[in-house]
């Protein structure tokens, strides 16, 4: 480790999210929060903390599982119903839909604009989103949502630039980048993940019972939660980049 960075540990600590009140979870598509940052969720809402999801697009596209003769127009709001379930279940009422068609079929200033009015109306102090530096990332509304993300935890807290895009300021002090390759802070989420599985059964048309995709993803799940408890010696845990305000800019250290 560099002098500069040991330094900085101490002069910039990470921010420790869950000390925070409000946060704001974005999600490409509908079950992708529940698959990044599903037990953190379930954890930060028992905890009685301000938690809201946005699914950013509308998931027309995910036909694989889906019942035989599915038009994509039909997905979507099944796809929302499924989205409100699996909030529920772990313990989020408020969740909400941004228009934008899967594939990344739309403008991402119009993204921009739409995630901010969602910002300004929620006041969060922590935003999570997938991580858009992630080499192997290719899809592109994961890497539209991780972008547009990291742009406004920056500038929310500019009223100039708020009111530019249309929306008003907001106190977020800190971005917690999920579906991640350089984890710096953990959550310890023993307790919260049989509701993570269980969430992710209620998103049926991607997950049908028995279904070799589902099985594959709880096992991921699985593994991800004991490699990162025993890395953060939490017994299971779920792992995210955090930048503050000071590590956001001008401070290529921050970049573990």
């Amino acid at each position: 480790m560099s002098i500069t960075k040991a330094v900085l540990r101490f002069a910039a600590p990470l921010p420790r999210l869950e000390r925070f009140d409000r946060f704001l979870f974005l999600g490409p598509h509908p079950d992708d929060i529940e698959i990044g940052a599903g037990a953190t969720a379930a954890k930060l809402a028992a905890a009685g903390k301000q938690v809201t999801f946005l699914i950013c697009t509308d998931g027309r596209y995910g036909l694989d599982y889906a019942p035989e003769g599915t038009t994509p127009e039909a997905l979507i709001a099944m796809r929302q119903r499924e989205s409100i379930a699996s909030a529920k279940r772990l313990g989020v009422t408020d969740v909400r839909f941004l228009p934008f068609e899967d594939g990344g079929f739309y403008d991402e200033n119009d993204l921009l604009r739409a995630a901010a009015a969602v910002i300004g109306d929620t006041q969060p102090q922590v935003l999570f989103a997938p991580d858009p530096c992630v080499m192997s990332e290719c899809h592109t509304d994961h890497l539209r949502v991780g972008n547009c993300a990291r742009r406004l935890a920056f500038a929310a807290g500019s009223q100039p630039v708020m009111e530019r895009l249309g929306a008003k300021c907001a106190p977020v002090e800190a971005i917690a980048y999920y579906m991640t390759a350089k984890p710096n802070r953990y959550v310890g989420t023993r307790g919260f993940f049989k509701r993570q599985l269980e969430a992710l059964l209620c998103h049926e048309s991607q997950f049908p019972a028995g279904c070799a995709a589902l099985r594959s993803v709880r096992l991921y799940l699985k593994l991800r939660a004991v490699d990162f408890g025993i890395r953060s010696g939490k017994g299971l845990a779920e792992g995210f980049r955090v930048l503050g305000q000071t590590q956001m800019h001008c401070l290529p250290e921050a970049d573990k």
